[in-house]
């Protein structure tokens, strides 16, 4: 009956430890596309950036297409800062401008006029990372493609050029473009980045027949600098059909164990049994989350039915550390088995009272696959054999 009750208990815990895990984090990827994948959500200072970036801008609209086009180009700048609140959605305030260039005709003159401006433009971008969206995500994916779009206010101040003034221009601005991102490391990333400004009409000056908007774009290089943990958490569903199997077997096992309560404790007529030394080995396991060797609340009482019985009956315990295969590689997988078996040992040991003289300790890493399922394979077996 305690044997039916030690039975009752680890594959009660099993269940606990698939239960508490109904969401299994994996770090830095995902097997499904993003926009299909669950992610944990991310702390304030966590995938924080901050860009800068260096061009130049032309300036579309009125008479400006009339001119060189190697005259209206301008050196322009941008700074931004900004966050990812999933792998493939991220807010950012930049803060771009510099000087532009524009051509316009004075009246009664068929001469283009020059005049070099200085402007700033602040906006709220939205962007949105289309790799990571439609492709699983990889925290080292070497490229990206960055779609944006904003609003913001453009200033120009007022200025005087060859005797003539221009006053001071305001514009509500849209902003739309992309990046293309290149990782350099996992701090800093390299991008070319398109910008398109929408800005009222009397930005550059008086208002013609022509377009009724000004139209700047730039292209910028720039340095991508991310600040604190770069790497998302990928939440995966349980298996509910291992819960399922679990609860199974715990209903029967209780079945069995209410038909044992029936049968009396204490019988005069019976001879005594007799005694005889219990020998028989105990498989057990302890499951482990990816990427980790701390040991679950919920796989506490695994580890405590084996020590209990390992000391009831002498027995040695043997623990073998496994990984799957699936993530990490063989060196690292190897060296996280040793560490999730030396985990269960100093559990063993510290806090239930079994000699370091009757544990042995294994890793197989990802070479050897105990289970077909390949995240049944972060765990250490615990064995209770006399060989």
């Amino acid at each position: 009956m305690k044997t039916k009750v030690l039975l009752l208990s680890i594959l009660f815990g099993s269940a606990l430890s698939l239960s508490a895990q109904e969401y299994q984090p994996q770090v830095g990827f995902s097997t499904e596309n993003g926009s299909k994948t669950n992610f944990k959500k991310n702390k304030a200072s966590d995938n924080v950036f901050i860009s800068v970036a260096g061009g130049g801008n032309i300036l579309l609209g009125d008479y400006n297409g009339d001119a060189d086009f190697g005259d209206r180009i301008a050196v322009s700048g941008a700074i931004s800062v900004g966050k990812w609140y999933n792998p493939y959605m991220a807010f950012r305030l930049q803060i771009n401008g510099g000087l532009m260039n524009n051509f316009n005709r004075l009246a009664g003159s068929s001469d283009l006029n020059e005049q070099e401006f200085k402007w700033i433009n602040p906006h709220v971008d939205i962007m949105w990372d289309v790799t990571n969206f439609w492709a699983p995500y990889k925290e080292a994916k070497v490229f990206r493609f960055i779609p944006f779009v904003g609003v913001g206010y453009a200033l120009r101040p007022g200025t005087t050029v060859d005797g003539i003034s221009y006053k001071r221009a305001e514009s509500v601005s849209v902003n739309g473009g992309a990046q293309f991102m290149f990782r350099l490391s996992k701090r800093v990333d390299l991008f070319l980045e398109g910008q398109y400004t929408l800005l009222g009409e009397h930005w550059n000056g008086p208002s013609t027949a022509r377009p009724r908007y000004d139209r700047p774009v730039q292209a910028m290089l720039g340095l991508n600098f991310n600040l604190g943990r770069k790497e998302f958490e990928v939440l995966e569903p349980m298996d509910y059909d291992l819960l399922n199997d679990l609860n199974s077997q715990i209903n029967a096992l209780r079945n069995r164990n209410a038909e044992l309560e029936k049968r009396p404790e204490f019988c005069p007529e019976c001879p005594p049994a007799p005694v005889v030394e219990c020998n028989e080995s105990m498989t057990n396991v302890v499951y482990f989350r990816l990427n980790s060797a701390k040991i679950d609340k919920n796989q506490e009482i695994n580890i405590f039915g084996t020590a209990e019985y390992a000391k009831k009956h002498g027995l040695p315990i043997k623990l073998v550390g496994y990984a799957d295969r699936l993530t990490g590689n063989p060196d690292y997988n190897k060296g996280l088995s040793e560490r999730r078996a030396r985990a269960v040992a100093k559990q063993l040991i510290d806090k239930y009272g079994v000699s370091s003289n009757n544990i042995s300790i294994e890793w197989k890493g990802d070479v050897v696959q105990p289970y077909e399922k390949n995240e049944w394979n972060r765990v250490v077996i615990m064995d209770t054999s006399e060989n």
